[in-house]
């Protein structure tokens, strides 16, 4: 069996952050050339995700959409967030087929159910089978209905997640726009384990600009918490996807040195 590698693309990457609604198209082409060109020479399965940026992120973090609904208002927006995670998901999904990927679009809401914010269930069956009739499925981060807070959003690393303990990737590749996890000097910490972490945490910061998620926080410490309970995963390299090959260079060799690399205690 081949190799499986989960794939995340910043929105951070592919969207200006600070500006609502606003793709970097030029910069997706670029990455989507390096994905199809993986794919073909390398012999990894792969599944990619991609966050929402300044789409969907703007739009949740005006209703307030992560913290639950309770009127029409913010049901609205719920479905507002929804259009908006859909639109640049539409994007990545023209620029990956373009570049010649055979890419299937998962959409995480038409399946996903949270309870009071953490994911209780999503439909895997779309996304196995797709890998399985060898297609390049994408997820994406979502907004999910919610049994205790009405609706949620449910951020790519949590559907990572959940897709993780039932697919097993080999690794989790996450492409971003800063060199790695950076320490309070700005320099790029080059491993974390469970056990780092505990002494590190402080030092990492959130997101810049629009993100009902978290940012890289967030994103370390969820990380760290699916090595820690999904057997398999030999690692989370976070990277930048800025630079040109790296792309490339990371989903055809992971345990390469590269950005910041997250692996469990042993």
């Amino acid at each position: 069996m081949r190799p499986l590698i989960f794939l995340k693309l910043g929105g951070s990457l592919l969207t200006d952050k600070t500006r609502p609604n606003t793709p970097l198209l030029d910069l997706l082409e670029r990455v989507a050339e390096e994905i199809s060109s993986a794919t073909s020479r390398c012999k990894a399965r792969l599944l990619v995700g991609h966050g929402s940026g300044s789409f969907g992120h703007t739009e949740g973090r005006k209703y307030g959409i992560r913290k639950g609904v309770k009127d029409s208002e913010g049901w609205y927006g719920f479905a507002a967030t929804a259009r908006a995670a859909a639109r640049l998901n539409r994007l990545v999904t023209d620029a990956l087929w373009e570049a010649g990927v055979p890419v299937f679009s998962v959409q995480p809401s038409a399946s996903a159910v949270c309870r009071d914010g953490e994911l209780l269930s999503m439909s895997v069956d779309p996304v196995s089978r797709a890998l399985e009739h060898g297609l390049v499925p994408l997820v994406y981060g979502d907004v999910a209905f919610d049994l205790i807070r009405g609706a949620t959003i449910v951020s790519t690393e949590e559907v990572f997640a959940w897709l993780a303990k039932r697919l097993r990737p080999n690794w989790i590749l996450l492409a971003s726009d800063v060199p790695g996890v950076l320490n309070g000097e700005g320099e790029v910490i080059p491993e974390i384990t469970p056990r780092i972490w505990k002494n590190l945490h402080e030092e990492v910061g959130g997101a810049r600009g629009f993100d009902v998620t978290g940012g890289m926080h967030t994103k370390v410490a969820s990380m760290l918490k699916l090595l820690e309970s999904t057997a398999g995963v030999q690692g989370v390299r976070i990277f930048s996807g800025m630079e040109p090959g790296n792309l490339e260079l990371a989903i055809c060799s992971p345990s390469e040195s590269l950005g910041t690399l997250l692996k469990a205690d042993h």
